[in-house]
């Protein structure tokens, strides 16, 4: 089985986002990640710095957003996080 046959194969639901976003992700109707998704989520939700190429349309800024959204803690009234682009 190749890697992207791998990567296909994975759900939104296996890959450790918060149960709220999941939430959201299942109220939207997505189910299976695009491969720059599958890839980078896991990596970013694991503290890893992540730079990743994929063609527009791919789902590049959800594959950065959600992890992200997955680590702010509501609780905590001060930054959390710093986008630059």
């Amino acid at each position: 089985m190749t890697e992207q046959e791998q990567t296909e194969e994975k759900l939104f639901k296996d890959l450790g986002l918060s149960p709220e976003i999941q939430q959201a992700i299942d109220e939207i109707g997505f189910d299976k990640p695009s491969p720059i998704q599958a890839e980078a989520i896991p990596e970013l939700l694991a503290g890893h710095d992540v730079i990743g190429q994929a063609q527009t349309g791919t789902g590049k800024t959800a594959a950065f957003a959600l992890p992200l959204l997955t680590r702010i803690d509501l609780a905590q009234a001060r930054p959390q996080v710093l986008i630059l682009a």
